[in-house]
């Protein structure tokens, strides 16, 4: 973990300003820029200060996406649907809108990207099993689906036009563990903030996978392939134990027992 403060880009993108992690990061990532763009489709606080930006974009849209991109230095994408729904409302905002962060990025000669992949793009991993950045993808969803398309995004536009990114297959970032699949799965938010500063300053990442967990006890996915970052969680879920035990015990077929993709791997079908 960096002791000293790395110097602050320009100007960086956050897209997804308005969801959950979001709002958290539109605080904690204010030391690495001078400027943060924030974007979302809608229901965006305004800018508290002349260190924010806040734009309005449908990132379906391919003209706004490119207008969003120019002027910034790197990208955090975290824009999108963030849950399991039927595909055509994947389609726009996840498949199209990747493609189109990452071809703004080319034209605006945008060369780091930080892309919020998921856990769920290995989701159908039993929760006994312990897979790396190397493991064969399992996408539980077509959530996960459209995560494993913007990696696959990601890797060509290096191996392409040389565009570096990190991708973070985020656990579950909450303040606290919600379930016993999230002891093992939590990322807090202290961790999370750590892991996008390594991930915008780390030098040479090409394109990394990176598994966003805490330091947890019990943990199922091993992150020898992303040691050049540099992360080193410092949080724990075992703090929260107690609480967590004194939940019903779900049953032992309970997808969320099983899968390390939890319910996500029995949603839908959709408009049967």
């Amino acid at each position: 973990m960096t002791t000293t403060s790395p110097a602050p880009f320009n100007r960086l993108l956050l897209t997804g300003a308005a969801g959950g992690l979001g709002k958290v990061l539109r605080e904690t990532l204010r030391p690495y820029a001078n400027v943060i763009r924030l974007s979302d489709i809608a229901n965006i606080t305004p800018a508290i200060d002349d260190r924010e930006e806040v734009v309005i974009c449908d990132l379906a849209d391919k003209h706004a996406v490119h207008q969003l991109v120019e002027g910034v230095d790197a990208i955090l994408h975290f824009g999108g649907v963030s849950t399991e729904h039927a595909f055509e409302e994947i389609l726009g905002a996840n498949i199209c809108g990747v493609f189109h962060i990452y071809e703004a990025a080319r034209r605006h000669g945008v060369k780091r990207v930080i892309f919020a992949s998921s856990n769920h793009v290995i989701g159908f991993y039993k929760q006994d099993e312990v897979i790396d950045a190397r493991s064969p993808r399992r996408p539980d969803s077509y959530y996960g689906l459209s995560k494993s398309y913007g990696e696959d995004i990601a890797s060509f536009y290096f191996d392409r036009y040389g565009i570096e990114t990190v991708s973070i297959r985020i656990g579950s970032s909450f303040p606290e563990p919600q379930n016993r699949r999230m002891m093992s799965t939590w990322l807090s938010f202290g961790d999370l903030t750590q892991l996008l500063e390594r991930a915008l300053y780390a030098p040479n990442v090409g394109h990394t996978i990176v598994y966003g967990v805490s330091d947890n006890k019990n943990v199922w996915w091993d992150n020898r392939y992303a040691a050049g970052l540099g992360y080193v969680p410092q949080d724990n879920s075992e703090v929260f134990r107690e609480k967590i035990e004194a939940q019903p015990m779900p049953a032992a077929d309970d997808p969320a027992m099983v899968y390390q993709g939890g319910a996500f791997v029995a949603s839908g079908p959709f408009g049967d």
